[in-house]
Order: structure tokens, then sequence, then C-alpha cells
């Protein structure tokens, strides 16, 4: 079930969203509206889906995702749902309140950056970890990428 959470909120329903809009609705295909859909999908549902499983099941992400046996871990899991509910909610109403797109891409960005670095430095990741790793800094090349050209884009205007 990871695999597929992980799959369909970090690629899948973002891509499906750009392209529906881009084909059917003729948006321009560009940084913006890359930086909305993997804000809104890959950062605002995935992490306040994250971080709701966190601070409901911390074992879970402790266990499972990080291989942290002992339970003094478990409120510190929690505490990171809390963050993960929080700029996951950014990422879902900055569709409604698009002045918040970019400040939510790229808070969701640096936090997959950082997060994507610290299990590549874990010497003992098990498959959910490398699963964590890879779309964590997959993600993290997508939104910093997409805010950065959007940055640009509006410095040269």
């Amino acid at each position: 079930m990871y695999y597929a959470i992980v799959g369909t909120f970090m690629l899948l329903l973002p891509l499906l969203c750009i392209a529906a809009e881009s084909l059917y609705f003729g948006a321009a295909l560009d940084a913006a509206l890359v930086a909305k859909w993997f804000a809104f999908w890959a950062v605002g549902w995935r992490l306040l889906l994250a971080g709701c499983k966190q601070m409901a099941q911390p074992r879970y992400t402790a266990r499972e995702i990080l291989g942290l046996k002992s339970d003094e871990s478990l409120i510190l899991v929690r505490e990171l749902g809390f963050a993960n509910v929080a700029i996951g909610l950014v990422g879902v109403l900055s569709l409604w309140l698009p002045s918040w797109r970019l400040a939510g891409a790229f808070a969701g960005g640096v936090f997959y950056g950082l997060a994507g670095v610290m299990h590549a430095v874990q010497g003992h990741r098990n498959r959910l970890e490398n699963v964590a790793m890879v779309s964590d800094l997959g993600a993290c090349a997508v939104l910093l990428g997409a805010c950065l050209m959007v940055l640009v884009r509006h410095g040269a205007a």
C-alpha cells in the first residue's frame, strides 16, 4: 500500500492534472503549472495524509520506514506528523489560494530535499526507506526546479 500511495500522490496525480489542464483546458505547460499540481498533490495531500498517519500511528513510520524499534522515537514521529500536516495544508489550500503556491512548493521542496538526504546517509535503509529517499529527492528536484524557473521568469519580466 505504501508504494501505491507514494507513486500516486508523488507522480501519477500531479502528472495527470498537468496533462489535463494543459491538453484539455489550454493552460501553458510551464513551471507554474508544474508547481501548482506538485504543490497540491505531492506536498499537499501526500504530506497531509502522511502527517495524519504519523500522528495516529507513529509506530508505522518509526518501525516500518525508519527501522526504529524504541518507543522513545514515537513522540518525535508524532511531531513530524504535526509538521507534515502543517506543510500539507499549505499545499492543499494553495489550489484555492494561488499566492500560497510558490511558498508551498518551496517549503515542500526543501522538506523533501532534507528528508531525502537524511535517508541517503542512513547505512541501514530498508526497501521502504529507499522508496522514501528516491521519491523525496525526486520531489525536491521537481519542486525546487519549478520554483527556480518561476522566479527566473518573473525576474526577467
